[in-house]
């Protein structure tokens, strides 16, 4: 009897021309999901169903998603990667593979995500970065949207950093870093959480651009959270700058 495997897989991709992470059934719609399924399936003859950590939007992109199927295939763990790149386009790489127990969940397991979100602050939007960026080409006072960003550290109720007609129950979360760096023409907004809420990290993003270009103070922040209103919020960002950096176990 062969026994089934567990394994684990840390994965890259360049979401542009993926309508998201999850499979859209009978929509005919390109996902990454389906690509990584339709891979496994070339590989090991079996239809496997693929977990993932977090589902990522159309347009959002991925440094260090991670996913985990069940297999009966002998393939050993280490030689996945190079087999799934040989079949996978171009703009979806697995960069590790590993056997882990059979009771891991990629998405039920996680402790912990960081997500990126990138701006092009200058007047003109260099072509190489429109795909992986969101440009503001007004001023930006880094230094104050850096004060709003350490206001969502802790847990808190997120109510107005999410999407309207959300199906959770619970909006509370836990923040463990939020920063802004500025490199250059880049500004770069770093989260980790414990988890995330639908649009959460772009509607935080928009609302510290609304900070860094002088339209609310840095203080708006905690009476947001305290709120728990969509509406008071800033806007959402378009989704070319986000970037699910790395999820932690």
């Amino acid at each position: 009897m062969i026994a089934v495997r567990n394994i684990k897989m840390t994965l890259a991709y360049d979401g542009t021309a993926y309508h998201g992470f999850q499979v859209q059934n009978r929509t005919g719609l390109a996902t990454v999901q389906e690509e990584l399924e339709k891979a496994l399936k070339a590989l090991t003859g079996e239809e496997t169903p693929v977990f993932g950590s977090g589902r990522t939007d159309a347009g959002v992109h991925a440094r260090g998603q991670v996913i985990n199927f069940f297999s009966e295939t002998r393939i050993p763990a280490e030689r996945f990667p190079l087999a799934m790149n040989s079949i996978l386009p171009r703009d979806i790489v697995v960069w590790e593979a590993l056997d882990v127990p059979a009771d891991f969940h990629a998405r039920f397991c996680a402790r912990r995500k960081t997500y990126r979100y990138t701006i092009y602050n200058d007047r003109h939007h260099l072509p190489f970065w429109r795909h992986y960026s969101y440009h503001v080409p007004v001023h930006l006072d880094i230094e104050k949207m850096s004060e709003g960003a350490a206001r969502f550290l802790g847990a808190h109720d997120f109510g107005a950093f999410c999407a309207k007609g959300t199906a959770v129950e619970n909006f509370v979360r836990t923040i463990y870093d939020c920063r802004v760096e500025k490199k250059g023409p880049l500004v770069r907004l770093t989260v980790t959480g414990d988890g995330f809420l639908y649009n959460m990290v772009r509607i935080i993003t928009g609302t510290l651009l609304e900070i860094g270009e002088n339209k609310r103070p840095p203080g708006d922040i905690p009476l947001l959270l305290q709120a728990a209103d969509r509406q008071q919020a800033g806007r959402t960002v378009p989704p070319q700058g986000l970037c699910l950096w790395s999820v932690e176990y």
